[in-house]
């Protein structure tokens, strides 16, 4: 899930990675994108999705965190790559 899954009004759209995840995996997939907005990643998706402060959460961001640093890896998501080497070192830390 990321910020073009949502309309306004309110509704959830995009449906091609379905399946088992981690606990909060889609609210970690969002906070990723929001990385590029620091104040909506730490205010809104944190305190929205407070699962992101758990064991679950936990796996769940480095989970996120390491797909997406493959598809930088391949040329995609570039502008997203050191906000994303940034969040790895604060995982790590965690």
């Amino acid at each position: 899930m990321h910020w073009a899954n949502l309309t306004e009004p309110l509704c959830l759209l995009d449906w091609e990675g379905w399946g088992m995840a981690p606990e909060g995996f889609d609210a970690a997939a969002l906070y990723a994108y929001a990385l590029l907005q620091p104040d909506t990643a730490a205010a809104r998706v944190r305190t929205a999705f407070p699962v992101l402060v758990s064991p679950a959460g936990l796996a769940a961001e480095a989970t996120v965190c390491a797909q997406l640093l493959q598809t930088v890896a391949r040329g995609d998501n570039l502008v997203l790559e050191g906000p994303l080497r940034n969040w790895a070192g604060e995982l790590r830390r965690r």
